[in-house]
């Protein structure tokens, strides 16, 4: 006596499952991504400037703040010190360029001395840090 055969179901994927894990890789990307942001220097207020443009090479910051502290990357320094300490971190015949993040408010004669320091040095090439104007203002 035979037996009678149950039917073939066709075969079926259940991609549930996948879309479960690219979801959670998808998540894992963009939360990673929001870290890779590099932000150096203290918490300034800068000036605006239609032509400020992102610089794209090795960057040392030195920034002054509202009270004319001077940081170089986020390490506390004196002016007296400022060209030595950035000969110390550029790279041997490679082209630096060094940002000058000064908040609005610190005097003009701080970032003259500051960027007078920074000019003495052969590889450096400087730019000064500000925020892009948008268009809408009159």
């Amino acid at each position: 006596m035979r037996l009678p055969e149950e039917p073939d179901l066709p075969p079926n994927i259940n991609i549930l499952p996948m879309i479960d894990v690219i979801f959670a890789i998808l998540v894992f990307f963009i939360v990673s991504s929001l870290y890779l942001t590099r932000s150096e220097g203290l918490p300034v207020n800068l000036p605006r400037a239609t032509t400020a443009e992102v610089q794209k090479s090795k960057q040392i910051t030195v920034s002054l703040d509202e009270q004319g502290r001077l940081t170089i990357d986020s390490k506390p320094a004196q002016i007296e010190q400022l060209k030595t300490e950035v000969e110390k971190l550029i790279e041997a015949e490679s082209q630096t360029t060094v940002i000058v993040n000064a908040d609005r408010t610190v005097e003009h004669g701080q970032v003259v001395e500051v960027i007078d320091q920074l000019r003495q040095i052969p590889q450096v090439q400087l730019a000064i840090a500000a925020k892009q104007e948008s268009g809408d203002q009159q």
